[in-house]
């Protein structure tokens, strides 16, 4: 390679590195919650490659508009409520701390997709 080439190159990367966006998002998850998030985004995507960066960008946006703890509780009461607690299961869906984290998770749900497309 030439040296003119090989400055092409280098300007190019560069230019590549400058536009690659580094999120920091304002509550920090556990890796293996994040982990979760996105393993669980790929498979309802059938494993595609091209959907990666748009998991990762899910869970960042979520990240960004809900502490850790709300995320939690909001992923145990779905749990709960999908998991056919009959009578039992009325306290995870007729609650306002239910109804509030999971209008909470649908929110930062309904921002992941417009965020990450």
């Amino acid at each position: 390679m030439t040296r003119a080439t090989l400055l092409i190159a280098a300007g190019a990367l560069v230019a590549v590195a400058a536009r690659a966006e580094v999120r920091h998002p304002a509550h920090d998850y556990p890796t293996a919650t994040r982990a979760d998030y996105v393993i669980g985004c790929l498979a309802g995507n059938g494993f595609k490659r091209e959907f990666l960066e748009r998991c990762a960008c899910g869970i960042d946006t979520i990240a960004d508009l809900m502490p850790y703890e709300d995320y939690q509780e909001a992923e145990t009461i779905l749990s709960m409520q999908r998991g056919g607690l009959g009578d039992r299961g009325a306290m995870f869906r007729d609650t306002p701390v239910a109804r509030e984290r999971t209008e909470q998770l649908n929110r930062a749900q309904a921002e992941v997709a417009l965020q990450c497309k």
